[in-house]
């Protein structure tokens, strides 16, 4: 494909760019990838992860899981109800499974499939902090995160067919490499950084809202701090923010999440 050719065709992407809007911010999202394409890709990935992994079943921990993600999903119903957004969810399809893995780590696919892992659980310690980790997880989905890095995903790679094309056959392997540095370090890694600070606040948001105390997850990340032992690479390379900066963020953002809450009637929080 030539240059006129390749810029006609980033041109009729770029007018064709739908937006989807953050219904928590009120922001515009991107959204080249649409979620009918993406659901059932993601339906389809999890349901594979879970024939091929060991899923818990029946045990307390394994029903704990179950019954935390419920309690967060409905206080994400009735936030989304109450402020506009009726039918938001129609095409969530809300799954929790606990995973046995060592591994302290816990991911939402979108459209709402989560796992957690049984590795992250001494961490999380009780319902409450597990309530913080499905949250954040769950907050992951109701942003259309995953849309989202798809997206961003697709315009970078764009950008730099046409910064190929543009440049001199002698400069190319210096605009990749160039490029491929700018851009992972100037744009994409912030943009991850900046949804996972997003879905810390609309996961504290979402556990008040279901009744558990928001001032319990800075106490979880000084526990996932302390098990990491200190060691972490420097923020701005980090696909997440440092522990410090979320754990500052979440004391800042108790109090709101917890005035927010009330006015769901909820005054009581469980620790």
């Amino acid at each position: 494909m030539n240059f006129r050719n390749l810029s006609v065709a980033v041109g009729m992407l770029l007018v064709f760019l739908s937006c989807n809007q953050n219904p928590f911010t009120g922001k515009k999202t991107l959204a080249v990838v649409p979620n009918s394409q993406i659901l059932p890709m993601a339906f389809q990935q999890y349901d594979q992860f879970l024939q091929e992994n060991q899923v818990v079943t029946g045990t307390s921990e394994a029903r704990m899981v179950k019954d935390v993600g419920q309690k967060i999903a409905t206080a994400a119903e009735r936030y989304l109800n109450a402020n506009g957004y009726q039918g938001y969810l129609e095409d969530y399809r809300w799954e929790y499974n606990l995973v046995n893995d060592d591994a302290v780590n816990a991911w939402c696919m979108p459209g709402g499939k989560i796992v957690v892992y049984t590795g992250i659980l001494p961490i999380t310690q009780d319902e409450t902090g597990l309530a913080v980790v499905m949250g954040h997880e769950v907050a992951h989905a109701l942003a259309n995160h995953g849309q989202q890095r798809m997206s961003a995903s697709q315009l970078q790679q764009v950008g730099a067919a046409v910064g190929a094309v543009a440049v001199s056959e002698e400069n190319q392997q210096m605009f990749q490499t160039a490029y491929g540095l700018g851009t992972q370090v100037g744009v994409m890694l912030p943009f991850s950084r900046s949804h996972e600070t997003e879905a810390d606040k609309i996961g504290l948001t979402l556990m008040a809202i279901a009744g558990y105390n928001p001032d319990e997850a800075a106490e979880l990340w000084r526990r996932m701090k302390a098990n990491s032992g200190g060691s972490a690479q420097p923020e701005f390379l980090s696909t997440h923010p440092s522990n410090d900066t979320r754990i500052n963020n979440l004391e800042a953002w108790s109090d709101e999440a917890k005035a927010e809450a009330r006015k769901y009637g909820v005054t009581n929080f469980k620790s």
